[in-house]
């Protein structure tokens, strides 16, 4: 039994391929990651099943990249060790899988761990409009969008606690999404852009609605719950078998909306930090 690692994608798809398409809701993170990945890499049975999946972001100066786990056993996660060289900064995945990586880590680099977030992964069933419905109407985004969506996307990384760069420019970051059609605006009747969401491309059937964000001025008017619904629709219409997305667990308001909308949980995740790690 033993973790094995490349930065090929076609490798891994090879070794993982299997594990990764019967179990695509919960490898959604390294399923969307992989193509970009800085490393990726698979937990071998002695048999040589693969039972546990894993990508490394590319690094962000001056710090490793995140280590996001698929489905990964205790046992693959509690032997994990990366490449020499490779100092993960922090870890996110099922949350028995996380907590196995984070002890067996802190244990043998002394580093102190922080717990990040607890989040939990949804699955949409059936599909249900807001009730009542958000005044004003969705619509895709197009090119003339692009400055106010990067800046929409700071604001959004900002919200969530993962502080850009004071340099960092969102603009390539959202300008794929908006080109491939495939982040969404609601507009308030007066035709303002007042609330965004986004899905992932589809891979095994498998796509994620995520940078689902409202300016606080425009919190309480059920527009995001308006942007959610119709870019779950849209999955939905080009053929997304399961359309996936994440909540913090510390944000009742956001978990009560994607139930009403129709999602039901899959599994709960946590993300650690290793304090010291990377600076």
């Amino acid at each position: 039994m033993t973790w094995y690692f490349t930065e090929d994608v076609d490798t891994f798809r090879t070794a993982a391929g299997e594990l990764l398409a019967a179990e695509a809701a919960r490898n959604t993170a390294v399923l969307t990651l992989m193509d970009s990945a800085g490393r990726l890499g698979w937990w071998a049975e002695p048999d040589g099943r693969v039972t546990g999946v894993l990508a490394m972001s590319p690094p962000r100066e001056p710090s490793p990249g995140p280590v996001d786990l698929g489905v990964v056993t205790v046992e693959a996660a509690r032997a994990l060790v990366l490449p020499e060289g490779e100092t993960p900064t922090s870890v996110r995945g099922e949350t028995a899988a996380v907590e196995a990586f984070a002890e067996a880590y802190a244990r043998a680099t002394g580093l102190p761990r922080t717990v990040t977030g607890r989040m939990r992964l949804f699955r949409l069933g059936e599909l249900v409009p807001p009730d009542p419905a958000p005044a004003g109407r969705a619509r895709t985004a197009v090119e003339a969008d692009i400055p106010l969506v990067a800046a929409w996307a700071r604001e959004f990384a900002r919200a969530v606690g993962d502080e850009p760069a004071p340099d960092a420019d969102f603009t390539e970051h959202v300008t794929e999404r908006i080109t491939e059609g495939r982040l969404v605006l609601w507009e308030a009747p007066d035709g303002r852009p007042v609330s965004m969401a986004c899905v992932s491309r589809t891979i095994e059937g498998q796509a994620r609605v995520h940078l689902v964000y409202t300016p606080p001025a425009e919190r309480g008017h059920g527009y995001a719950a308006g942007a959610t619904e119709a870019v779950s629709r849209a999955a939905r219409e080009r053929g997304t078998g399961q359309v996936l997305l994440f909540t913090d667990l510390a944000n009742p308001t956001s978990n009560a909306l994607y139930r009403r909308l129709g999602y039901r949980p899959v599994i709960d995740h946590l993300g650690v930090r290793f304090t010291g790690a990377g600076d």
